[in-house]
């Protein structure tokens, strides 16, 4: 019962800016501030009703907290009223506002794109000149000096930090050491309330960058404490490593994270695809892949405060510029021509006032342009997908990790041409969106020929969340479908004779018969071999399994936990299969969960938690590298066998 009504609160609380949810502790004496967490579990049975002006949780019968809403969120504190005597300062209050969901940044949402781009457009020929150096080098993704001062000659010497700059990222790093130390088990209101001040800090000071993973990390770890479905903890320990790297290297903290939208000229797009947006923050929509003539993906979108019903709904919404077309028609092989779009530089396109659109001829995955997406390997693919992943979450472009596969269904997995076998999984299991009964119904055909656009799982080598999918149908036309949103049956799926019509360039027999190989040589340690039809999908070494589930641990349980389960079995393991260094690594992490030194009097010395943040975040990198080229490995294919010739 109680997970029912937190589901349900979590829904329907509107989401909090950080800044309130953060401030609402700060009011709350030190008696108080003890009992948050267990008013926080509380507050997930609290009833929630609507009201003219937003929300209104019932505490008691004499007792409820008022929400205000404005464009969806809570964005100030005022907006959060108690009833009780106590109020401003009181537990109802500061628990409502630290179980709500986390706002997603007003940068982010249509309304303040607007704003931004009235404001770029206004001052554009004033700061050109000034300007001009530093948008060249900002346009590159993955440059982490870009906003270095010209001064620094020759890029060599690190920007300065002002000194309220050097305070925020202090207590930034402190922050998230605490949190680190603490795990997500003992991560309560409070340290996630101390790593939004930090995060505010860090915004005032212009450390957009580290501000932002902040606030994303705070966000799952609520995510975590509800238990939300879509709580990833990978996810988690992806951040908290990134925004320990960040504290730790000035030019990266000091690099912009806003998106800076430019006018653009005329921009022709070719639509690729839909797919929906929930978030557990209480934002949903609808985002649109399409194709620009150079070669580079473009997204529309149209994500709200709401629920999952909302994606729907938002696939319909009119792309910006007055044209009778919605987001779905475009992404389902539509095409548009807008005049004066302003684009950031990942790619989303802002919905201005002076954009103007007009329909254009669209086209199937099979023909120009889009069918080039199809014809890089699908080893090249992942590689390019795994490099745009450990590039910062604010510098990537749209689409850098979508994957574009050609391949057969068959009785173990999809059979990737010139690639492996695979394992297809659906990007969110929730019921509301049919991605697994889609997939249910292509796993039934088999002999099914694809052709899907899916998204990388870096840490599981054996499959991809598959988001669209092209085949033939009984008329011998090409299907297309936005898996999230629509829902098939068996009706729309030719029988298992005629799948052979839709099939990939290459024969299928041997599209099933390329599987991956293994780089010889005593860096790369032994990976399982490629499936031929019907064989097993790809896999890593169990070892390194085993060191990226340590990682994970010491996020979920903390130092205490990481030092409680100490594997000395595991170093050993490392060794035997070539990954020394990570040996090492999950060494230096164990120790240093464990120090706990004495003085020259037998006194015990305070814990370093800085040195056992540094501890993981050196295993972290080393998972994740090591992953990363094993995973490359494992999806390249085996060379032909020219001695039996």
């Amino acid at each position: 019962m109680t997970t029912d009504s937190a589901a349900n609160s979590a829904t329907v609380l509107p989401p909090v800016t950080a800044e309130v949810a953060a401030g609402a502790l700060d009011l709350l004496p030190a008696r108080l501030r003890k009992r948050v967490d267990g008013a926080v579990a509380k507050a997930a049975g609290w009833p929630v009703e609507a009201a003219e002006d937003g929300v209104l949780v019932r505490v008691a019968e004499d007792t409820a907290v008022t929400l205000r809403v404005t464009a969806g969120i809570v964005a100030a504190p005022e907006d959060a009223v108690c009833s009780c005597l106590l109020a401003p300062a009181c537990l109802h209050r500061a628990a409502v506002l630290s179980f709500a969901p986390l706002a997603v940044e007003q940068e982010e949402t249509e309304e303040q794109e607007e704003k931004e781009e009235k404001e770029e457009t206004a001052g554009e020929e004033e700061k050109a000149g000034e300007r001009g150096e530093r948008r060249e080098t900002a346009g590159g993704p993955g440059e982490a000096g870009a906003a270095a001062p010209a001064s620094t000659a020759g890029g060599a010497a690190e920007p300065a930090l002002n000194p309220a700059q050097s305070k925020a990222l202090d207590a930034l790093r402190e922050a998230v050491t605490a949190v680190l130390v603490a795990g997500v088990s003992g991560s309560g209101v409070v340290h996630r309330a101390e790593l939004l001040h930090a995060a505010h800090s860090a915004r005032l000071a212009g450390l957009y960058r580290p501000a932002g993973t902040a606030v994303r990390i705070a966000r799952l770890l609520g995510e975590a404490r509800s238990d939300d479905p879509g709580f990833r903890l990978s996810g988690l320990s992806g951040e908290l490593a990134e925004l320990l790297d960040l504290v730790r290297r000035p030019a990266a903290a000091l690099s912009p994270a806003r998106r800076d939208y430019r006018p653009e000229g005329p921009l022709r797009l070719y639509g690729l695809f839909t797919e929906p947006v929930v978030t557990a923050s209480g934002y949903a929509g609808a985002t649109v892949y399409a194709l620009a003539p150079d070669g580079t993906l473009r997204t529309l979108s149209d994500v709200a405060p709401g629920g999952p019903e909302r994606a729907l709904q938002a696939s319909g919404s009119p792309v910006p510029g007055g044209c009778a077309l919605g987001l779905r028609e475009l992404g389902d092989g539509g095409g548009v021509i807008l005049t004066a779009p302003t684009v950031s530089p990942d790619g989303r396109i802002g919905g201005g006032g002076a954009v103007r659109s007009v329909r254009a001829a669209g086209a199937g995955w099979r023909e120009a342009p889009l069918a080039a997406l199809w014809e890089r390997p699908p080893a090249e693919q992942l590689a390019s997908a795994l490099a745009w992943l450990s590039e910062p979450a604010d510098a990537r472009g749209a689409g850098g990790d979508l994957l574009f596969l050609d391949g057969v269904v068959t009785g173990t997995g999809f059979a990737v041409a010139a690639g492996p076998t695979l394992r297809l999984a659906a990007p969110d299991e929730r019921p509301e969106l049919p991605y697994a009964e889609n997939l249910a119904l292509f796993a039934g055909r088999r002999g099914l020929a694809l052709r899907l656009i899916a998204r990388v799982v870096p840490d599981r080598p054996d499959r991809v969340r598959v988001l669209a999918a092209s085949w033939t149908g009984h008329d011998g036309e090409p299907v297309r479908a936005d898996l999230g949103l629509r829902l098939l049956n068996r009706s729309h799926i030719p029988a298992e004779r005629a799948g052979r019509a839709a099939g990939p360039a290459v024969p299928s027999g041997q599209a099933v018969a390329s599987g991956p190989a293994v780089a010889s040589g005593p860096a790369v340690p032994a990976v399982a071999s490629g499936p031929a039809e019907g064989g097993a999908p790809p896999a890593l070494p169990v070892e390194l399994d085993l060191l990226r589930r340590t990682v994970d641990r010491a996020v979920a349980g903390g130092r205490a936990v990481t030092a409680a389960s100490a594997d000395d079995e595991l170093p050993r393991r490392l060794r035997a299969v070539g990954l020394t260094t990570g040996a090492r690594r999950v060494e230096a992490l164990t120790e240093a969960a464990a120090d706990r030194r004495h003085d020259v009097l037998g006194r015990l010395l305070p814990a370093d938690p800085g040195g056992f943040a540094l501890a993981w975040l050196s295993a972290a990198v080393y998972a994740s590298a090591a992953t990363e080229s094993l995973l490359v490995a494992a999806w390249t294919p085996a060379p032909p066998d020219i001695s039996a010739n």
